[in-house]
């Protein structure tokens, strides 16, 4: 599935890959999707719990190396 956006959080530590995928997931509408990539260790925890949190979908997260990826769908 192709994302409507991607965000490169990579390099960046919590809780910023979180509130930067909040800020871009603002402009998007509902149904749409966020393709977030971060190396963050806690964004494997920090991610699903912003997305149940903020009624967001994950629909996906894969790890390839020391990159998380995650398939967002806003709420």
């Amino acid at each position: 599935m192709d994302a409507d956006q991607t965000l490169d959080a990579t390099g960046l530590l919590c809780p910023l890959p979180v509130l930067k995928a909040r800020k871009r997931l603002q402009a998007l509408a509902s149904g749409q999707t966020l393709h977030v990539m971060a190396d963050d260790p806690a964004a494997i925890v920090d991610v699903p719990h912003f997305c149940a949190e903020a009624g967001h979908r994950l629909l996906s997260m894969d790890q390839s190396g020391t990159v998380q990826s995650y398939l967002i769908q806003k709420g």
